[in-house]
């Protein structure tokens, strides 16, 4: 079993859709990587029984929490609640990459 990743070697891009991949995945937790180039956008939903959490790795970029529309760069962490809509746009000039997590996993 691989119990160690680098993210630098998930990293990926797609120019008609952000780019994802999951990296890690049990019955309670889900962690993936989210790659969007600038302007691409991860339309706004939600779970309605699970949490999410993204982890800025690098870049910067807005997001969606329910009705407020937040900016966070590489280093910080948002937090969705299960049932908030959320989703996220890169409205940088550089990658944004974003660690994943969903508990419990889908």
């Amino acid at each position: 079993m691989d119990l160690i990743k680098r993210i630098d070697d998930h990293v990926g891009a797609k120019a008609e859709k952000f780019y994802k991949t999951t990296l890690f995945r049990s019955d309670a937790l889900l962690l993936g990587l989210n790659c969007l180039e600038p302007g691409q956008i991860q339309k706004p939903h939600d779970h309605a029984d699970q949490d999410k959490f993204y982890y800025v790795v690098e870049g910067n970029g807005r997001f969606q929490l329910a009705d407020q529309q937040i900016t966070a760069g590489a280093g910080e962490v948002v937090w969705a609640p299960a049932g908030v809509i959320h989703g996220v746009e890169n409205t940088g000039t550089e990658r944004l990459t974003l660690l994943v997590g969903i508990a419990p996993a889908p």
